[in-house]
């Protein structure tokens, strides 16, 4: 099996002629002992953190950054001029708690981005190969326009579908410009496959899938690579990372980091960092990033570093599937996994308030209420379920605008 993608792209973005784990980590100790020396001579928010670390060992004796301090103290963190902006995300994720943050992009970490979505994107798409993206494009670099242009260098031809579509609107697109690959939620496309299924007579052209956005459990990726008989490329990243992370390789076994512009680790309950193989919460330290560098940022994400070789004999460290819970069952992701493998669910949305869990569910049949009911009794065995289920017209939109939550009184 041939190496990853994001090593040859790792190699040629650091000039480097071989990559192991040695000469990686030495980049990351350089890089990170730049980030401080540069902060030291800034002064700003992390001004009392010190000037150069002996090894990366001693970054786990650095303060976190949270997400409420990116959020108080986002002009603090900036290192560039206001020039160097391209572009500034405002406000809270769907499904995110807490005060709203605003994170800024130079035009530099949006091309590395650019670069690292290439790479991933090339593992399932060949050149002149049509790629469908459903993430928003709301103008020059937004995530829909990164990823257009990282498709466009692949000499693919990008399809803008957007987001915010009904059913009828997605398949229409998907049945007039038969797209050979997808680039979106997981959910959105399992339902999108379902519904043409339902009022298309022709087979889904989709074949290959890169699904981001989102949280990708195990059950909704088993029923997407059964309806689209391949395996499905999941990628993790998020706003604080400049949206791209990690992304899966051939082998399919976990999403390999972007770990020349990322620095990861894993951390325990007690706050501490926990070997690999070991669940706990995702802390990132964005060496590569130009305008907004996070040290020890604790992103909520619970995950863990696979403590196994690669396949494809990729020295990157890889996330496990990742989740925006504890790893506790009662998570919308577990629900999910748990759901989404009944055949004739399209798209449910899960609302958990005093002792009652409602669930709103469109389906192809009208008649999947009880199944969903036993499916979901299993994570709330001691809650009222009420099961709210109507026939999916293609006139509907998806449930959710974007990220999944169970939404909580």
């Amino acid at each position: 099996m041939k190496c990853s993608n994001i090593d040859t792209w790792i190699c040629k973005t650091e000039q480097l002629t071989d990559l192991t784990r040695p000469t990686l980590e030495k980049l990351q100790l350089n890089r990170l002992n730049e980030l401080l020396s540069q902060i030291h001579t800034f002064g700003r928010f992390y001004h009392n953190l010190p000037e150069n670390l002996s090894s990366l060992e001693k970054l786990k004796n650095l303060p976190f950054t949270t997400p409420e301090m990116l959020a108080t103290h986002s002009q603090s963190l900036l290192l560039t001029s206001q020039s160097q902006i391209s572009r500034v995300i405002s406000g809270a994720t769907s499904g995110t708690t807490g005060p709203s943050k605003r994170i800024f992009y130079s035009e530099k970490d949006t091309a590395n981005t650019i670069g690292f979505f290439a790479a991933g994107i090339s593992e399932m798409v060949q050149a002149g190969e049509k790629v469908l993206i459903a993430f928003p494009f709301s103008g020059a670099f937004s995530l829909g326009d990164l990823i257009e242009r990282a498709v466009l260098s692949l000499d693919a031809v990008p399809l803008r579908l957007g987001s915010r579509k009904t059913y009828k609107e997605q398949c229409d697109y998907i049945c007039q410009k038969r797209p050979d690959a997808y680039i979106g939620f997981p959910v959105t496309l399992l339902s999108v496959a379902r519904m043409y299924s339902a009022t298309h007579s022709d087979a889904f052209p989709i074949k290959h899938a890169l699904i981001s956005g989102d949280a990708c459990p195990e059950g909704v990726v088993e029923a997407l690579e059964a309806r689209l008989h391949s395996q499905t490329f999941p990628h993790y990243g998020s706003r604080e990372m400049v949206m791209g992370g990690a992304i899966t390789c051939p082998a399919h076994e976990g999403m390999h980091l972007r770990e020349n512009h990322i620095i990861g680790e894993i951390i325990g309950p007690d706050l501490k960092p926990v070997p690999d193989g070991q669940w706990g919460e995702l802390v990132i330290t964005t060496i590569g990033m130009e305008a907004m560098p996070l040290i020890r940022y604790r992103t909520g994400d619970y995950t863990r570093f696979l403590p196994d070789p690669c396949p494809c004999q990729s020295i990157t460290k890889r996330l496990d599937n990742v989740s925006r819970g504890n790893g506790s069952n009662t998570t919308i992701e577990a629900l999910d996994s748990t759901l989404f493998p009944l055949p004739t669910l399209v798209d449910y949305l899960a609302a958990l308030q005093d002792n009652i869990l409602q669930v709103t569910a469109h389906t192809l049949d009208g008649q999947t209420a009880p199944a969903i009911k036993s499916s979901a009794r299993q994570f709330f065995p001691d809650k009222e379920i009420c099961i709210q289920e109507t026939l999916c017209r293609p006139e509907d939109m998806p449930l959710y605008p974007a990220k999944r939550y169970l939404i909580t009184a």
